[in-house]
């Protein structure tokens, strides 16, 4: 069956998931209060809506209870973005993720029930801090306050050394999930695998030992 979602909120973040759901070959409602918003999405989306999400009737005349994810993607407006999620919990969706605006605007989020919440702005700002710190980081994940993935490119110090040489999760506590070449990933690669100047090792592990393993290794 095709997924379904909603996505409520057409600013750049929720237009953005528009676009990408849509091009993935899911089904998608967009609303938003401005109906110029809406009138953008009229031939990207599959049904584009302009409604007051904070209204209970109007999400039920909808009929978002029975989409499968709701995206809730209002911008600055926190009391609107509160009581969306407020309504679309108690009309019975199965899943909702928000957009936050900070770290009080997520807990009362989670207290009333949204499933996933996310902080885009900030979390861009984490992973370009840490491609501006490092010239070896490509690219960085938050799994957690401690945890995360990140793409760190293999230079000439470990260039022909295997990953058994490097003994990387005995001695750093990482995994090492996949390594890019090129336009390939090789998932779970042997530990006799020799890595080649500029591949991309994609590893998972604390932030402390990933940060070790940069300074020790790669620095």
């Amino acid at each position: 069956m095709q997924k379904e979602f909603v996505v409520i909120g057409l600013g750049r973040f929720g237009g953005s998931i528009v676009r990408e759901l849509i091009d993935q070959g899911a089904d998608v409602m967009a609303i938003d209060k401005a109906s110029e918003r809406v009138d953008e999405f009229a031939t990207i989306a599959t049904q584009s809506v302009v409604a007051d999400t904070t209204d209970e009737a109007v999400l039920k005349s909808l009929g978002i209870r029975n989409f499968e994810h709701v995206i809730v993607a209002i911008g600055d407006d926190i009391q609107s973005s509160i009581l969306t999620t407020l309504m679309l919990k108690e009309i019975g969706v199965k899943k909702i993720t928000v957009k936050a605006q900070n770290d009080y605007h997520e807990k009362v989020l989670r207290k009333i029930g949204a499933d996933q919440v996310v902080h885009p702005e900030r979390d861009m700002g984490i992973r370009i801090a840490n491609n501006i710190l490092s010239q070896n980081v490509l690219d960085y994940l938050e799994l957690s306050d401690e945890h995360s993935i990140m793409e760190i490119k293999v230079n000439e110090k470990i260039a022909g050394k295997s990953l058994v040489d490097l003994d990387i999760r005995a001695r750093y506590g990482i995994n090492i999930v996949a390594i890019k070449r090129g336009n390939n990933i090789n998932v779970s690669p042997p530990a006799d695998e020799k890595l080649q100047l500029n591949d991309v090792l994609i590893m998972i592990g604390a932030d402390v030992d990933i940060n070790r393993f940069e300074k020790k290794v790669l620095s």
